[in-house]
């Protein structure tokens, strides 16, 4: 008897064995066939696979819902009842995420709010939560439109609210940008250094250089878009009652301390006490080099240049990230940009680019300081006109050095290129077009006459 049921038992297993190889191989057959008619764009043979793959092998592979998604795409464009070809779309997006969480689950996220959103299948409060999970799964992969959806989003509902939550999400989401842009310095500056030594590129460097400019240039974008949106909010008038009212619980909180003191920086509220004390409890907290940088401004500012320029130099000697150096060096540029202190301010953002030669915003900090001082640089229009073409050279600089500026920095080339000496100006100078012009004040310069 036991023999018996031995045997039905071992019959049952081989018969389930079958079975389950055959569907593997119905699977994979299909799965073959499917891949074949997405890549010759047969999408009507492709969507009875795309079902089938679905409904029976949906864990076979990722693939199944990346053509799937083309096929989806490929026939709710195509069909006449919007609802109805939405529900594949719908589905693919769902099942995906159900079979394979850990597959890029942010982007697949993205990409189906921006489908609803283009094709105006949902709200913009169902768009916002399909955001707002992509954000919380890694926000580097949401595109830089969907990014400042969701920023905007925030805003909207938490401006009047929780002015906090804002500006945490700004600070979040531009520290990412950041260190995404630091990452793409370091890749480009030996492909720029080695393309203006004069050496060739391969085939693939350039690729490199082409995709990381492209990426470099997108991220860039965002934080002009993120400050528009923001710029209303964080004024001196809304931000010095919020950190004050929020200090005492967060004197010791370093991350705080950092944004808080960054953001009054940024938007010119030193002069408020209230920014002397988060910057002494920020020190406190923390005594880092940044955190030197801004101590130093304050004593600068109460009159005690000694002990400033000792924090200024602790704040590079003792930072031993060259990026984070150059940051630091452009600070203390920026701040002596502030006091009219033109040469020192030139000095430290040259530091700045020894450090980090893709620092942008250090050239066109230099372009900044150059045209600033253009009434004072010579006697005639041409003499003066003359310090614009050098101020112009600077911001060309900062953006074939880093595309992340790309914007702001064409908005100082268009301004400068408009000071430019004419050819009026440069015939009645007697000068030649084309040759060599030394800039005699500070600036010190040797630029070519425009060949207008």
């Amino acid at each position: 008897m036991k023999k018996i049921t031995f045997l039905i038992a071992g019959l049952f297993l081989l018969i389930s064995a079958a079975e389950t190889n055959g569907q593997a191989q119905d699977c994979t057959l299909k799965y073959n066939l499917f891949k074949g008619d997405v890549t010759s764009k047969k999408y009507d043979k492709a969507h009875a696979h795309l079902i089938y793959l679905m409904d029976s092998c949906a864990t076979l592979s990722v693939n199944i819902y990346k053509y799937g998604g083309d096929v989806a795409e490929v026939r709710f464009k195509e069909a006449t009842n919007k609802k109805e070809a939405f529900v594949l779309v719908k589905r693919i997006y769902e099942q995906r995420l159900l079979n394979y969480p850990d597959k890029d689950a942010a982007k697949v996220h993205s990409d189906f709010a921006t489908f609803i959103d283009r094709n105006n299948m949902g709200t913009d409060d169902e768009i916002f939560a399909i955001l707002e999970k992509a954000y919380q799964l890694d926000a580097s992969r949401l595109g830089v439109v969907n990014l400042y959806k969701y920023f905007q989003g925030i805003t909207d509902r938490n401006k009047d609210t929780n002015p906090q939550l804002v500006f945490d999400t700004y600070d979040d989401v531009l520290e990412s940008v950041a260190a995404k842009l630091a990452e793409y310095a370091l890749k480009l500056s030996p492909l720029q250094a080695k393309e203006e030594a004069g050496e060739v590129l391969d085939g693939r460097e350039k690729r490199l250089l082409r995709a990381y400019t492209i990426n470099s240039k997108a991220l860039g974008q965002v934080e002009g878009g993120l400050d528009n949106i923001i710029i209303k909010l964080s004024t001196c008038e809304r931000l010095i009652p919020l950190y004050a009212r929020d200090f005492e619980e967060n004197r010791t909180n370093v991350v705080w301390l950092k944004r808080a003191v960054s953001r009054m920086y940024n938007k010119d509220c030193t002069d408020d006490p209230l920014y002397d004390t988060l910057v002494e409890a920020y020190v406190e907290a923390n005594p880092s080099p940044e955190a030197s940088v801004f101590y130093a401004g304050i004593l600068y500012k109460k009159g005690r240049v000694s002990e400033a320029m000792d924090y200024y130099k602790k704040a590079v000697d003792q930072e031993p990230d060259a990026m984070k150096r150059a940051n630091n060096l452009l600070k203390i540029a920026q701040l002596f940009e502030k006091k009219g202190q033109r040469s020192q301010a030139r000095s430290y953002a040259n530091q700045a680019l020894r450090n980090n030669s893709n620092l942008g915003n250090a050239y066109l900090l230099i372009a900044r300081l150059y045209a600033a001082s253009a009434n004072d640089c010579g006697s005639s229009e041409f003499e003066k006109r003359m310090v614009y073409v050098a101020a112009l050279n600077k911001a060309k600089r900062a953006i074939a050095v880093d595309p992340s500026i790309y914007s702001k920095a064409s908005s100082y080339i268009k301004s400068y290129s408009a000071q430019k000496p004419s050819k009026k100006v440069i015939f009645t100078a007697n000068i030649q077009p084309g040759s060599s012009y030394e800039i005699v004040c500070w600036v010190g310069e040797t630029v070519k006459v425009p060949n207008n």
